[in-house]
């Protein structure tokens, strides 16, 4: 057992610096991909800092694998390196140690891509999609700040606030501007506030005391209006988030007969599949002779994962096209993998027999 819990420990410490580094990678882009698409003009910090960590969230279920098999090529090609496979070997101990330990990491890490996968991935994708939509609602009280412009894509306005009260939301001294094709409409108003239309359900901003000036283009006819209470109707998404597939329960999937809804939990499922598949590749991958570099090594490690990655991807879209049925479905090419793997490892076993004798 000694020696299994010193060659999980040699995989186990690149692991926990590569998903951590990989980890780091996607947040930094995650992050400079939203400050590029100033999505903190509308969702506000603290809410991209949510939505930044649900998509690591999300990523984590290939990272987790991706990040296990490169350790164990790294791990187990510089026990080969430093020649410690071959002491180990005159010693009487076997590869089966090498793959109980393997498996005794390997094992664990597929729990825990199971929970990724069925569990944690759909309810990210369901907090996502709920953050989306919000950034979607027209100057909703969450996103209006006090001394900021805030814009809606959807209406073409622009709402400029002087002050909000952090207690009732109440906004003061407020400015809203739309641009039209003939005339462009300008609101100066005290005060406003959001309410909600309860016949309908609609938000709406309440507006007090002001000025509506609609200018005309092209033309000199503008109009100024003074009013003591202005409702403008605002807009929303289209309805509530909807049913999405990537969200869907694991369960609500399974009862399912649609092609793509197939494909969806069967990805799911394979995934901690894959990740024991993968990591066991990285047994025959990490051979390599004690005085060869290990860039040829991990670059015919990159180049197995990349062909097994963006196959699973394919599979998948054969299964949500219709081109294979719900079986074979995408399990044809994990057992493929199994089969290729197990056949690499028992013929290396075999040349080790061979080679003791």
């Amino acid at each position: 057992m000694r020696i299994e819990r010193y060659i999980i420990a040699e995989i186990l410490k690149p692991f926990l610096a590569i998903l951590g580094i990989l980890l780091a990678l996607f947040g930094c882009f995650t992050v400079a991909r939203y400050l590029a698409a100033a999505v903190t003009e509308t969702l506000g910090l603290a809410l991209m800092l949510r939505l930044v960590l649900l998509k690591l969230l999300i990523a984590t279920e290939v990272l987790v694998p991706v990040a296990l098999y490169f350790s164990a090529v790294m791990g187990l090609g510089r026990m080969h390196r430093d020649q410690e496979m071959v002491a180990l070997r005159a010693a009487g101990i076997g590869s089966g140690t090498v793959i109980r330990a393997i498996l005794l990491l390997g094992v664990p890490v597929a729990v825990l891509v199971a929970w990724l996968s069925v569990s944690a991935r759909p309810w990210s994708y369901a907090e996502n999609y709920l953050l989306d939509a919000s950034a979607r609602t027209e100057f909703s009280p969450e996103h209006v700040q006090g001394g900021k412009f805030l814009g809606s894509e959807h209406s073409g306005r622009v709402l400029y606030t002087q002050y909000k009260d952090p207690d009732s939301a109440e906004m003061r001294e407020v400015f809203l501007f739309r641009r039209g094709d003939l005339a462009s409409t300008l609101v100066s108003a005290q005060r406003a506030e959001h309410r909600e239309n309860r016949a309908t359900g609609t938000a709406q901003l309440h507006l007090w005391d002001g000025q509506l000036y609609r200018l005309q283009h092209g033309s000199g006819n503008d109009q100024v209006t003074t009013f003591a209470n202005l409702v403008f109707n605002l807009t929303q998404p289209d309805a509530a988030v909807g049913y999405k597939r990537k969200a869907a329960a694991t369960g609500v999937l399974l009862a399912s007969e649609l092609p793509t809804e197939i494909a969806e939990w069967q990805w799911r499922l394979s995934r901690p599949l894959a990740t024991l598949l993968l990591v066991l590749a990285a047994i025959p991958l990490s051979h390599a002779a004690p005085r060869k570099g290990r860039h040829e090594r991990m670059v015919i490690a990159a180049m197995v994962f990349a062909v097994y990655y963006n196959l699973t991807a394919l599979a998948q879209t054969w299964v949500e096209q219709g081109y294979v049925g719900a079986f074979p479905g995408v399990w044809w090419l994990h057992g493929l993998m199994a089969a290729a793997v197990v056949w690499i490892l028992r013929a290396g076993n075999g040349a080790q027999r061979g080679r003791t004798a």
